[in-house]
């Protein structure tokens, strides 16, 4: 292992991506139907390769964290700062009853059982699965004015709590969301789902869920030839008798292709170009003609375009209610395909209430997506290219606000660089929704900065911490490991009580997404997902998704001050 040693002293960031190589391969592997995750195997693999001895220089450990916060704030601005207002109170508060139970938790924990500053973070980040707690506790620790010794071994002690804790801590969220809290509301998530799909739809039934494409499409185009009985009608006449939910897109006349007009008339011969609603289509077909396979001359291209709602007095507004609000010659032709909030799809039905900032996929001939887009509030730019320029600012200006102290009480307070560029990406994520013209940042390279940021923070201190680890381990694993368990179940658990009983939550489906929120459980929020087989849980989740990542993520310098 010598000559192991030897390279790593000479070229340490190979230690790094070592780490994060055979880490990511050990997160991949299945125990049952749970993985570790990259982050978790990654803080595992690093461990391992630090007894050979190696040393990573903090300040790429720093580098790493803020990127990586920033781009968690970043996409979660929207969201968060939407969701402030009156209509979801009770995830606002389930988000908050949950993190001040699981602070409580903790601390008592740590007072009972005597843990330290360092390893009561890591149990609250790995007991509940919000990996950033391990980049602000650290950050906080850094900042007791200790020596390098016993701040570096403190900071050894989080990473530690946080590998014994993770693995029960993303189980734990799992059994109690998909198994545990249906049992509970006596209703199974699918059948939750269906029951809120009729309401929202007025008695209808919901579409496909997340990640399912129908075999049978919601939006078809057909080409039909005029009949005698159709002919003499008007495209406006037909358009309207079928509520819009049709549109004649094209039509063929004697060889040519002419621009249907609401008062033209249709003659007999005339081959139609008609897009719209499967069920609709189906039943109108015997008023539209004989449908042929024949495109010649009157096929067009569509487009899907995709527009960030911003119509200004119409946030939180029913799609019925927006929709009745549109002059028809603007809603012409164009269908909304699909909505997303804050990455996350949403049910399209008439009772769903749209936020500023949601993402609406239209689909139409190219004017028509264009149009319905300006009308909705600005089209999000399809670009690949990160604006590094609104990035590094966002950047720079959270690690300045990460400087700022505050005494209260004669005790110095301090967001950190963890908080302060937090705080700046939630700012800038937000801004960027309102106005998405500038700004850009692909969801694929913010991805790549959570992920990098994150795992290569974690190797860094695995890295570097390792020795100390295996020794505290062998001290004290089994204690951290039960604890672990207590602080994954027992503020979840009695979240749910309270979120049954005083929040008044009476659909299983949405109740789950909720609390999955709450614990910024992605894990068992797909588990969720996978036994809803529909989006409604999404909406709760969002809310309550976006307001745990500020606030689970904030419990890191809190428990560091208070323990």
């Amino acid at each position: 292992m010598e000559w192991l040693h030897h390279v790593f002293q000479k070229s340490p960031e190979t230690a790094l991506f070592l780490s994060l190589a055979a880490g990511y391969l050990i997160g991949q592997i299945n125990f049952g139907k749970f993985q570790l995750g990259g982050v978790g195997g990654s803080l595992l693999a690093a461990v391992v390769v630090s007894q050979v001895g190696v040393q990573i220089d903090n300040g790429v450990k720093s580098v790493m964290f803020a990127v990586f916060i920033y781009a968690v704030g970043y996409d979660s601005g929207p969201q968060f700062f939407n969701s402030l207002n009156r209509r979801t109170l009770r995830e606002i508060a389930m988000a908050v009853f949950l993190a001040v139970t699981a602070l409580v938790t903790v601390i008592v924990c740590a007072k009972a059982f005597g843990l330290n500053k360092g390893l009561a973070a890591g149990l609250a980040g790995g007991a509940l699965t919000q990996s950033a707690i391990i980049g602000t506790a650290g950050d906080a620790i850094a900042r007791l004015g200790l020596s390098a010794d016993e701040t570096k071994a403190l900071q050894a002690d989080v990473a530690i709590a946080y590998a014994v804790t993770y693995v029960f801590g993303s189980l734990g969220a799992i059994i109690v969301c998909v198994n545990v809290l249906p049992k509970f509301m006596g209703q199974g998530l699918k059948e939750a789902s269906i029951e809120a799909e009729k309401s929202l739809a007025g008695g209808g039934a919901g579409g496909p869920g997340a990640g399912q494409i129908s075999a049978l499409p919601s939006l078809v185009g057909r080409t039909y030839r005029v009949t005698a009985d159709v002919a003499g009608r008007t495209v406006g006449d037909i358009e309207t008798r079928e509520q819009d939910a049709i549109t004649i897109e094209r039509i063929r006349r004697a060889g040519h292709a002419i621009e249907p007009q609401p008062d033209m008339a249709l003659a007999p011969g005339d081959f139609v170009l008609v897009v719209g609603r499967r069920d609709v289509m189906a039943g109108a077909a015997g008023q539209l003609g004989e449908e042929v396979a024949d495109t010649n001359g009157v096929s067009i291209v569509m487009q899907k375009r995709q527009g960030v709602f911003a119509m200004r007095g119409m946030n939180h507004w029913t799609m019925r209610a927006v929709r009745a609000s549109v002059d028809r010659g603007v809603r012409h032709g164009v269908y909304v395909q699909d909505i997303t909030r804050a990455g996350m799809p949403l049910p399209v039905l008439p009772e769903t209430r749209l936020e500023h900032g949601d993402v609406i996929t239209f689909y139409g001939s190219p004017q028509d997506t264009k149009r319905a887009v300006e009308a909705a509030g600005y089209e999000l730019p399809y670009s690949n290219k990160t604006d590094f320029i609104y990035m590094g600012v966002g950047i720079v200006i959270g690690l300045l606000i990460g400087l700022v102290v505050v005494r209260v009480g004669g005790i110095p307070v301090t967001l950190g660089s963890g908080g302060g560029c937090l705080l700046a990406g939630l700012v800038f994520g937000w801004m960027r929704g309102k106005h998405p013209m500038y700004g850009v940042m692909p969801p694929a390279a913010s991805q790549l900065l959570k992920d990098f940021g994150l795992a290569a923070f974690v190797a860094v201190v695995g890295l570097n911490s390792g020795l100390q680890a295996v020794v505290t381990v062998k001290q004290s694993g089994l204690t951290l490991f039960l604890l672990g368990v207590f602080v994954t179940l027992f503020p979840l658990l009695l979240t749910m009580l309270f979120g049954r009983y005083v929040l008044r939550y009476d659909n299983a489906a949405v109740f789950a997404g909720a609390l999955s929120g709450s614990r910024s459980a992605n894990p068992a929020f797909g588990g969720v997902l996978d036994r809803a087989e529909s989006p409604v849980p999404t909406a709760a989740f969002a809310v309550t998704y976006a307001l745990a990542n500020v606030l689970l993520t904030l419990l890191g310098p809190l428990i560091v001050g208070l323990v």
